[in-house]
């Protein structure tokens, strides 16, 4: 037998940390170990894209744009790599093609190698722009065929858009196994069928979930695949990648032999060990619902956001209904792959299904969205009955849903005006508005600068000079851990920092603290019956003997549909049943709340941008005589 070696994709930093950990880890537990992560040998370190983008923003207080410089200053072998949603990018909806090119070419300026690109639909119309900017910027345009199993979704699919991508002009294909439901004997005729058929690089990309992963790895290896993916075994198994150890030790000596350093692999390790054990982070295991994968077809990490999403509204005890719920809510809807964007999508109306008690009473505007063709093409048709409820006598497009997208880069620039300081800040809020925002507001008033050697609040600053900026000031702090320098002084347009290593912090010894992530709230939840959680809320009276409207789940409060726009309703406007009065974000969705009753708005009970709970009143309205 011929040698081949395998090259294997760390997704540590991605990938498996999204999966295990919810992307909480910051730059600086990130800093210290990249030189090693670097020296290995990997094909590629997968370390942005996803929802890495986002947790930046909304949970981390730090700009992935900067992270992303940061680990590209520290990473000088191996290419970096991130998932790219196709036309969704990094978020939840479509954007404009000019975002999308722009986007792309800015990651790319950042550190980005090699982008791997998928559509939820498997609808190639959605990568096209994406893959063309990518090879415009001179960059490595990996297409992905996303596999899940269904009544259409079948060996001669999955070839048909691997052609389709190889058209495009990928440079590689790979197999996004995200749900690890690709079997061994599947994974092998789809791995020859493909290598036979397009002379491409072949990766595969598996989780681990219900424990096919390592099984499937080497039926596609021996069949031809090129690359497989995984992580170091702190952050391995359970809904992650198969362990990059496991994967090394097992092909050693073989004629495909990934020719990687154990040693090196289990220094890396034992760094994120500590910082797992410091940060009470969990480990990858393989737990019961992991395994009814076969059956629901779940991916873990969204089960792992469904537990979230559950405990936040208090409702954790109903994961099981909820899971028995997805798969028929996914072929309602026409058997989308339930990988982001569309895992959230039906994953969310699931949950809503079940906590009503009342299925497809409130549909999520992502929901409609998708049922307008605004994501693509579904795989299956959508349930007609199903269709004429949500739409009405609306028609879903046909097109390409981007071609009616006329948001333009200038249009976001004008909207957050002086709160942005770059180009790359404009994009951030036209792809994340509120999470954006929130960012820049903290930022310009100087929240991070309290950690950052500045004057306290209640002192007038030394000198009117502008004071470094944050993001520098976080990526000097970042440099100086990881290095063995002990203190760098900085001056920059008038302001002087001087930054000194707070600690020994020499890898792998002792990583940087790690927070813990965010308990689920502990107020006690609201009395809801058992048979019907609305009838026991108060929801027929109340605030003055006005019909109260109360939130159905627990979310952000907004009153107009983006930062800008009107108010959906004001205080005096008469609102028919039906008529749309606010936003709850919640479960990473945009859910519009509708009246359900006719009448005038007399009182608007929440600010726009608060927290609510569960059942909590948001509006008082005067019922019509």
């Amino acid at each position: 037998m011929k040698a081949r070696r395998i090259a294997v994709t760390d997704t540590t930093l991605r990938d498996a940390h999204q999966s295990l950990w919810a992307t909480r880890m910051r730059v600086g537990h990130i800093v210290p170990v990249l030189p090693a992560l670097d020296r290995v040998g990997f094909q590629s370190l997968e370390c942005w894209g996803g929802a890495t983008f986002d947790s930046c923003l909304r949970f981390l207080d730090e700009n992935p744009w900067e992270t992303l410089r940061t680990i590209k200053h520290h990473v000088r072998r191996t290419p970096l790599q991130m998932l790219l949603r196709g036309q969704n990018l990094v978020g939840y909806r479509h954007y404009g093609d000019e975002i999308v090119r722009d986007f792309v070419r800015l990651a790319a300026d950042s550190g980005i190698d090699i982008f791997r690109v998928f559509d939820a639909l498997n609808d190639t119309r959605n990568i096209r722009v994406a893959g063309e900017a990518i090879k415009a910027a001179g960059k490595h345009f990996q297409g992905a065929v996303v596999y899940t199993i269904s009544p259409v979704h079948t060996l001669d699919h999955y070839v048909e858009v691997a052609h389709e991508l190889a058209e495009m002009g990928a440079d590689s294909i790979c197999i996004k196994d995200m749900a690890a439901l690709l079997s061994p004997y599947f994974a092998e005729r789809l791995v020859k069928t493909l290598k036979d058929e397009i002379n491409l690089p072949l990766q595969l990309h598996c989780h681990y979930i219900g424990g096919l992963a390592p099984m499937t790895y080497l039926k596609a290896i021996e069949a031809g695949v090129d690359v497989v993916d995984t992580a170091t075994v702190p952050l391995a198994f359970g809904t992650s990648q198969p362990a990059t150890e496991m994967v090394v030790t097992a092909l050693k000596g073989t004629p495909y032999d990934t020719e990687l350093d154990l040693e090196a692999l289990f220094d890396i390790a034992e760094y994120f060990e500590k910082v797992r054990e410091e940060g009470g982070y969990e480990r990858g295991v393989t737990s019961l619902d992991h395994m009814r994968v076969y059956s629901h077809q779940v991916p873990g990490g969204m089960i792992s956001n469904l537990i979230s999403q559950l405990k936040e509204q208090k409702a954790e005890e109903r994961l099981r209904e909820v899971l028995e719920e997805i798969p028929r809510v996914r072929a309602e809807v026409g058997y989308p792959p339930l990988v982001t964007p569309l895992s959230q999508i039906v994953g969310t109306q699931a949950v809503i299904n079940v906590l009503t008690g009342k299925r497809w009473q409130l549909v999520p505007d992502e929901m409609k969205s998708y049922f307008r063709g605004k994501y693509g093409r579904p795989p299956a048709p959508i349930n007609p009955d199903l269709l004429t409820r949500v739409l009405g006598d609306e028609k879903p497009i046909q097109g390409r849903p981007a071609d009616l997208l006329t948001e333009t880069v200038e249009q976001f620039r004008l909207e957050i005006g002086a709160l942005a300081r770059s180009e790359e800040d404009v994009l951030s809020y036209a792809l994340f508005p509120n999470a954006a925002r929130g960012f820049f507001e903290r930022r310009h008033e100087g929240a991070d600068q309290d950690v950052f050697l500045t004057a306290p609040a209640d002192e007038e600053p030394v000198s009117a000079v502008a004071p470094i900026a944050t993001d520098r000031v976080r990526e000097l702090v970042a440099l100086v851990e990881s290095s063995g320098v002990d203190e760098i002084t900085v001056e920059d347009g008038g302001s002087r920092v001087t930054i000194r290593k707070s600690a020994s912090r020499a890898f792998p010894e002792a990583p940087l603290p790690v927070e813990p992530l965010p308990a689920a709230q502990s107020q006690p939840a609201p009395a809801v019956a058992a048979h019907s959680p609305f009838e026991a809320r108060g929801n027929r009276a109340g605030c003055n003997g006005y019909h109260k409207v109360v939130a159905p789940m627990v979310g952000t409060f907004y009153t107009a549909p983006s930062p800008g726009m009107p108010p959906y309703v004001a205080l005096g406007q008469h609102v028919a049943e039906g008529d749309v009065l606010c936003i709850l974000e919640a479960m990473k969705l945009m859910n519009e709340v509708g009246s359900e009753v006719s009448g005038v708005v007399r009182d608007i009970l929440v600010a726009s941008g608060a927290a609510v709970e569960y059942g909590q009143p948001l509006f008082a309205i005067e019922l019509d005589a």
